[in-house]
Formats: structure tokens, sequence, C-alpha cells
């Protein structure tokens, strides 16, 4: 239970401060323990991360059944499935916030988040894709768009994207990505 503890406060440090200001100080305090145990634990500060981190394979089952259906409403789906995983429940999307807060101020996180869009997205997903010549590309191409919305709302929170309700958001931003993936 201490364990889960650690990797819960873990992640939501990591989702808050970002890698760099994010210490095993502030973990061990927040999830009621001595330092020493988080490192007894983890190691070290970057195998915690690397344990925070991981997701749910379900999570990502999620994203990954939104390429499946007709494609007139593919981007649509992407855009909405995305939203669930970047927005959604607190045990999937702080995980990978914090891993794109890390990826702007460290080498680790970059090079997490960078493992995480190319092989648990971009090759999961491109198959998926029609015209498999480019498929990899558009894929990253809607991943690179789609997570700039989410860091303009989760993390600069422009107010503007933020008050913005999220069916509006669908409505708008999904027909740049149906457009991308499949084409017009």
């Amino acid at each position: 239970m201490t364990r889960q503890a650690v990797l819960e406060a873990a992640r939501s440090r990591f989702s808050q401060d970002g890698y760099a200001a994010a210490t095993i100080r502030k973990i061990a305090a927040d999830a009621g323990v001595d330092a020493s145990l988080v490192i007894q634990f983890y190691g070290s500060k970057d195998a915690l991360f690397a344990a925070a981190m991981s997701l749910s394979p379900t999570a990502l089952t999620h994203l990954s059944q939104a390429f499946d259906g007709p494609p007139p409403t593919l981007g649509e789906r992407v855009t909405n499935a995305f939203l669930d995983l970047w927005e959604g429940e607190s045990q999937v999307s702080e995980p990978l916030l914090a891993m794109l807060r890390a990826a702007i101020s460290n080498d680790q996180g970059a090079a997490t988040l960078r493992e995480f869009i190319q092989t648990r997205l971009l090759e999961q997903l491109s198959p998926k894709l029609p015209d498999g010549h480019d498929a990899a590309a558009r894929a990253g191409f809607a991943a690179a768009m789609l997570i700039g919305i989410v860091v303009g709302r989760g993390i600069v929170k422009v107010p503007v994207l933020v008050g913005t309700d999220r069916e509006s958001v669908i409505r708008l931003v999904a027909p740049a990505i149906q457009a991308v993936l499949v084409g017009v």
C-alpha cells in the first residue's frame, strides 16, 4: 500500500510541477513517508518517474479503438478519445501531463514522451489508417496537433481554450484532424 501511495504522489507531483521541480522529498511528504523509503522502493528520481509514467493498457486500447469505424467520422472519434486520455481520469491524465511537462524541461522527460508517442501511439495506430505509405507521418502530425491543444488547455491554460467546452473543442478541431488523417 505504501509503495502505491508513493507512486500516486509521484504522478500527482510530476503532473503539477514537472520533472525538474518535483523532488523526492516533496513526493515523500505527499505520500506521508520518509524520502529514504522512496529511494529504497525506486532507487532514483528517474526510476520513480519511469514507474509513475506507466499507463494502463486499457487507456491506450480506448484510443486505438477510435481508429475502428467508418472513415468519415475518424477525426471526431480520435479527437474525442485523445481528450478522454489527456483530460479524463486522473490516474491516466496525470502521468501524461507529467510526461508532457517533463519533456519541456528535461531530456529524460523528452525521451519518455518521444517513446510514448512513437511506440505507443504511432506504431500502433498508423496501420489502422488508410493508404499506409504516409500513415505514420499523418498519425504523428495529428498527435502533435492534439498535444498542442492539451498544452494550451492543460499546461499554459490559455483562457479562451480553457473556457471552451469539450464538445466545442471536438467540433472545431475534429475536421482538421480528419483532414490530416484521411485527407479531405
